[in-house]
């Protein structure tokens, strides 16, 4: 059986390895895009006055489109023109590698939950208002005095790639991650934070685990947290996990190897009774369908975030 493994794991990569060439030239990174304006880390201070923060963060964001205006790529452009609209909110923008954004929904100065969403492999400035939509529809689900935080801070990996197969980009985008968070809970710390972690972002969050000071830590959709069992996380978070019935990513083989020189794999099945979380109802819905409107996932996840964990259904 292991041995059978290890050579399901060796063709993804050597498939990968074939693929992720020949892509290249596709790759959102490719689009230049030019450093944004530097900006210091929000404060308490500053919470009443982020309309600032926002304006500035447009600026850089048009600075991108006339850089990919320039460089010939009108579809990016476009994308970025939408997302310069005076409607939204962010906290950062940094156009290059692909992306970095955390957009905000909702009034952050006055909300007393907020939700994180950590997404997973192909999200970036070309992909975003798919992740968008999901941040948006948790918020509408979450209601009032609650707002949401969508983090793209990190180079998310291609589904179809060796990257996507270990923990490489996971500890780059932990430190991150650790950083905003840190950020954001010394600027509201009375507020109850969730870590909202999607696919290849639960790997993010389970190295950030041991360093984030949140409520919660929710897995779905998971490869796996990077652990056996959730105690390694060495976290005192509320740590859960849910998975749709038609998502593709139980087939995913939760085991560890070294392989080739590195690990692959990410450990134990989340949802599994022996990792030890708190497992909801994700319904029956499929990979990307977690934050669908009127879903079961949706309505659990809006539960736990905010603290309602006696009305989470269980599946």
């Amino acid at each position: 059986m292991a041995s059978r493994l290890r050579r399901t794991l060796l063709a993804a990569l050597v498939t990968a390895a074939v693929a992720v060439p020949v892509s290249a030239a596709a790759r959102p990174a490719a689009v230049p895009a030019p450093a944004p304006v530097a900006l210091a880390p929000v404060t308490a201070a500053e919470l009443p006055a982020l309309g600032d923060r926002y304006e500035a963060n447009r600026g850089n964001i048009r600075e991108a489109v006339r850089t990919a205006a320039d460089h010939g790529d009108r579809g990016r452009a476009v994308r970025l023109r939408v997302m310069a609209d005076p409607t939204r909110h962010f906290l950062t923008f940094d156009g290059r590698d692909g992306g970095r954004t955390a957009e905000v929904f909702g009034d952050l100065a006055g909300a007393e939950r907020i939700a994180v969403l950590v997404p997973g492999s192909d999200t970036n400035l070309d992909t975003y208002e798919r992740f968008r939509a999901g941040a948006a529809a948790l918020h509408g689900e979450l209601g009032g005095r609650a707002a949401v935080v969508a983090w793209l801070g990190y180079a998310t990996p291609g589904t179809v790639s060796p990257e996507v197969l270990t923990g490489g980009r996971a500890e780059g985008a932990a430190h991150q991650l650790r950083l905003f968070i840190r950020e954001l809970v010394g600027a509201k710390p009375d507020a109850r934070v969730s870590l909202l972690c999607h696919s290849y972002g639960s790997v993010v969050c389970g190295h950030a685990a041991p360093s984030v000071d949140v409520a919660d830590i929710v897995l779905y959709g998971s490869p796996g947290a990077g652990v056996e069992h959730v105690a390694e996380l060495r976290t005192r978070a509320a740590v859960w996990a849910g998975r749709g019935s038609d998502d593709w990513i139980a087939n995913v083989p939760h085991l560890r190897l070294e392989l080739l020189g590195t690990t692959v794999g990410f450990g134990a099945d989340p949802v599994s009774p022996g990792f030890g979380a708190r497992t909801f109802d994700a319904g029956d819905g499929g990979h990307s369908d977690y934050l669908k409107p009127g879903s079961p996932s949706l309505r659990n996840l809006a539960r736990i975030v905010l603290g309602r964990a006696t009305e989470v259904t269980h599946a």
